[in-house]
This record gives C-alpha cells, structure tokens and sequence, in this order.
C-alpha cells in the first residue's frame, strides 16, 4: 500500500490533508515538523499548509529524500525558499475564492486540471522567483505562481487547498500526487 506522510506546519487544514488522503485509500499519518527525515518510511511526503517559516523545523530535510514531495501554501513556498527560488508578501493576504489559469496541461501534478479551475487560497505570502529546475503550472490574476513543478526532482508546489471544500477538483490533486508516488 503507498504510504504517504503529512508533515504538519501548524496550518488549520493539516488534518483535512490526510483525511484526503486516507479517504484515496493510502497509509498516511501526520508527522511532527521536527521528525527527523532519516527516520520516516513513506512513498511520499506533503508539507501542509502553515502560518509562517519559523516553526517549519526539520520539513526542509525531506527535499534531499529520493521520494517526490508536494508542497501546499507554505510548504510550496519553503520548497521555493529553500531551493533559491524567492518568496514575498502578496498583494491580497487573506483567504479568497481564485481562479487559477493552468499553464501546463501536461504537468503531472495539476495538467489535468486545465485550463482552468476555481481554488481557495490565501496569499499573504506567495513565491515570487521560482527555484532553477522549476517551472510555473499555473497563475492567476491574484498570484503570479500558484504552482510549480519540477517533475525530474519530484517535488511540486500548490499556493491553494485542494483539501478543503471550496476548491474544485481538490481530490483531483491529491489523486495526481498518488499516481506520481505509485509511478517513482
């Protein structure tokens, strides 16, 4: 069974990212920011959603593991951070309705979604350069990179929640990142 670990960056949704997940029928648990990466065994990782970088604690770790890792809100933007991309303040800081053109309908991640779907983001902060290696997914008239890829290092980034209600085709998403895990 694929086996796929969320580690919680103290976001408000955290929880409704593994109920995403278990309800695909994966093993999947929550795991502690300060677990060190060496010691979980997983097909993949998500790194949730968060209030801020300061108590992310050993989550950068896990983008040196050999397994594909999906990034949503701030744990996108601690994989732009953390991979010399950029991130900074955005225009509209709190939770809204967005709708989110996809920029590549190949890309494994969100492709299937295109052209374009409606998703619940906040964007007080926001990648605004992405990493080498990375490219744009999708944008919006909102945020610049609402997502990012880089299929050949196995990690993708979403500004939105495809866990909570409001965004359509959210369980799309974590259907996708799934198939990516299966396929590593």
């Amino acid at each position: 069974m694929t086996r796929i670990v969320v580690i919680d960056l103290h976001g408000q949704f955290t929880h409704l990212e593994r109920r995403a997940l278990r309800d695909l029928g994966v093993d999947t648990e929550i795991i502690s920011a300060d677990t060190p990466a060496d010691e979980v065994d997983a097909d993949g990782v998500v790194l949730s959603g968060g209030p801020d970088m300061d108590r992310v604690g050993n989550a950068p770790d896990y983008l040196d593991r050999d397994i594909p890792v999906l990034g949503i809100c701030l744990g996108m933007q601690l994989i732009a951070s953390e991979l010399d991309g950029a991130v900074g303040a955005g225009d509209y800081g709190g939770y809204a309705d967005v709708d989110v053109e996809i920029t590549d309908d190949a890309d494994p991640l969100v492709g299937s979604l295109a052209p374009e779907t409606r998703v619940w983001a906040s964007h007080a902060d926001e990648v605004t350069e992405l990493p080498d290696g990375f490219a744009r997914t999708a944008t919006s008239d909102v945020c610049g990179i609402e997502a990012m890829s880089n299929p050949d290092a196995g990690l993708y980034g979403v500004q939105w929640h495809p866990e909570v209600a409001h965004t359509e085709r959210g369980e799309e998403v974590f259907e996708n990142f799934v198939a990516i895990c299966e396929s590593a």
